[in-house]
């Protein structure tokens, strides 16, 4: 519903939209909400649309959807029955000494259309809890539903319904949880059976004589260099040494995947695959994702692949090259087996090995060329991510936390580069854009910083600032938190039509363009490419239309894959905690307000634990807490402050649970 409304606020045109959005645009059209012209439906300019948040008072504000405008005051009168969440259509009006106001002239929906409940305990009754707020469910429980479910069993709710969707499972059972996190965002698990025939249709190989416009680049060695446990290889590498010219080679979903197609359709509604510790839920089928669109050693792959020229000594860019390719990928190396060769541990096992390998290490010195120049202009922030493991069970078994290596860094600035390229080829389209921290949020950065012993020295840019505190925290060895602190303060990358640069890469322009196995957006970014290849010009029109809306779109489907997946790793770190109820734990506080909380750094890592006891706490100081509580259902873990402790195995990366 809240995407709907979003397209509608940029303007759509009604044979774009799916069926269900079509019969709601012509119910608005007929209640006189819209304007039509050249196709394009919009709102009648003294309407907006938006969602209602209630105060205390009964009067609410709407947080208006699409554009920049402040919020918009709405007496308790003026609500016409809508309620707090309720997605409306409000008329503007001129409200006391002048300001913004509105009525609401139309309840749309709920924006939080599905939930998740459990039955529980509540005035000593079973009643059915939200997971998140832990409040009552306007539904009645009768004595059949009773008789037929128990205490911890788990419900899919439709709020706007007011209906429970499906019985999830019970709380008990760990292996409940991904459907937990699923079900949230009303995410899907599995896909219909129209499109997986759609996706088998395919078939399972290349004929690459079926392509024979293409440009074939079957005799260079190409590699794919990911993780241990990838199986969707979107980008495979072939660095020229004679050339000087790198070849980013990237799986060409969109030679599958045609617009409005039921795979399309799907892969629009998912936006990002979603990763969990044991498995991934993919955005497109796995037909698709893990076979023929991935790149897949000894096999024809399609590709949509850049060949980048690169000046010897500057290491400048001086030419690019974009075209649709057959390509075969000699091996598939991990990021550990690309290492071991470059400290001398692993050697070629094979003549594929030997070709691959050849030009590994001239590409690994002009990367780290890159790097260095890029530092000029950009930033590099440590920060630790964790990697949960999971037991038969379902239950953690061990946390791992991993530097960068070599490796790593090869294959960001080969995608780096790649991403710019495909920037540097549109005006308007899909740009990842990272704008520059605001003065306010600065000055509430350089606050804490002075909170913890960093006196924060105003340079000539934002950049030179930024690095004199880095070093800073260099010398008093907490570095990587302090860098967690300066990326809290900047703005939230996303997508957009318009250029606003990167301020974290310190690129004048960026996309995404090499994932669009696991990313809508990489795969909107193909499609115009093409278009612009082809000169295209009604491919370039339909997409060009709907730009701000599509970005919008994605940007909010990237933030809910990304609480999805962070939904099940807290449920896992709570189950955890909850088996330990009354154990003294080793953590770093990694923030005082609004309340203390610490991150676990002992039998495992990672889990973040709210604390009562505030005894002089400071900012990154190392404490023992006790466990107290453990939530399975809110995945909130609460512990007492017991004393502070002068240091922490900050070698502990990987523990194995007993």
């Amino acid at each position: 519903m809240k995407i709907f409304l979003i397209k509608l606020t940029h303007g759509v045109i009604q044979k774009d939209l799916p069926p269900k959005e079509k019969e709601l645009l012509q119910e608005l059209n007929r209640m006189g909400f819209l304007n039509l012209e050249d196709e394009k439906y919009t709102l009648n300019s003294k309407y907006r649309a938006g969602l209602i948040d209630l105060t205390q008072t009964g009067d609410a504000y709407l947080k208006v959807i699409g554009t920049s405008m402040k919020d918009l005051f709405i007496e308790e009168k003026n609500l016409k029955g809508a309620d707090k969440d309720d997605l409306v259509i409000v008329q503007r009006l001129i409200g006391k000494r002048g300001k913004p106001a509105a009525v609401v002239a139309h309840v749309v929906g709920k924006a939080e259309h599905f939930g998740v409940a459990v039955i529980s305990m509540f005035n000593d009754r079973l009643t059915l809890m939200d997971l998140k707020t832990n409040t009552p469910v306007a539904i009645k429980l009768d004595d059949d539903f009773l008789d037929t479910h128990k205490e911890n069993d788990v419900f899919q709710i439709d709020y706007q319904k007011s209906l429970i969707n499906k019985h999830l499972g019970s709380l008990d059972n760990p292996h409940i949880d991904e459907d937990i996190a699923l079900a949230l965002f009303n995410r899907h698990k599995e896909f219909e059976p129209d499109i997986l025939v759609q996706a088998k249709d395919f078939g399972v190989a290349v004929d690459a004589s079926q392509y024979p416009e293409r440009k074939d680049l079957r005799h260079l060695p190409f590699c794919t260099i990911d993780p241990v446990t990838a199986k969707d290889f979107d980008d495979a590498i072939y660095f020229d040494e004679k050339e000087h010219a790198l070849y980013v080679a990237i799986a060409d979903v969109s030679s599958y995947v045609e617009p409005f197609g039921p795979i399309d359709t799907e892969a629009m509604y998912r936006g990002f695959t979603v990763y969990f510790p044991h498995k991934s839920v993919p955005m497109l089928p796995r037909e698709l994702s893990e076979n023929l669109c991935s790149l897949r050693p000894n096999e024809d792959r399609l590709a949509f692949t850049f060949k980048i020229f690169i000046d010897t000594n500057s290491l400048e860019v001086t030419n690019t090259e974009l075209y649709e390719t057959l390509i075969h990928s000699r091996r598939r190396y991990t990021y550990a087996e690309v290492d071991a060769f470059f400290d001398g541990t692993l050697e070629a096992k094979n003549e594929h090995d030997k070709v691959t390998m050849a030009y590994l290490p001239a590409l690994k010195k002009m990367t780290e060329g890159l790097k260095r120049q890029r530092m000029i202009r950009g930033y590099d922030f440590r920060s630790r991510e964790f990697d949960i493991h999971l037991n038969e069970e379902g239950l953690i078994e061990s946390v791992d936390s991993e530097d960068e290596t070599p490796s790593h860094g090869l294959i960001e600035d080969c995608m780096l580069l790649a991403n710019k390229a495909g920037a540097e080829m549109f005006e308007r389209g899909v740009y990842r854009v990272h704008e520059s921290p605001s003065p306010l949020k600065l000055q509430s950065l350089y606050s804490q910083l002075s909170g913890i012993g960093i006196d924060v020295e105003i340079k000539g840019s934002i950049r030179q600032t930024i690095s004199d505190i880095q070093k800073k925290a260099e010398e008093l060895n907490i570095r990587e938190e302090v860098d967690t602190l300066i990326i809290q303060s900047q703005m939230q990358a996303r997508y957009a039509p318009d250029n606003q640069g990167h301020f974290g890469l310190g690129f004048d322009s960026y996309t995404h363009f090499t994932s669009p196995i696991r990313r809508y957006s990489d795969l909107m970014v193909h499609r115009l490419l093409k278009s612009i290849l082809a000169q295209d010009n009604e491919q370039g029109a339909y997409l060009m239309r709907n730009i701000d809306a599509l970005c919008e779109q994605i940007s909010i489907l990237e933030r809910e894959a990304d609480y999805t997946a962070k939904d099940l790793e807290n449920r896992k770190y709570a189950r955890w905690a909850n088996e330990r109820i009354g154990t003294i734990v080793k953590a770093r506080i990694i923030s005082l307000e609004p309340a203390p909380v610490a991150i676990l750094f002992d039998e495992i890592i990672g889990a973040r634990i709210f604390l009562t006891g505030d005894e002089g706490l400071q900012l990154f100081g190392n404490v023992e807490i006790e466990l107290t509580e453990a939530s399975i259902a809110s995945t909130k873990i609460r512990g007492r402050f017991i004393k502070h402790i002068d240091d922490l195995d900050n070698d502990i990366l990987k523990i194995k649970i007993p």
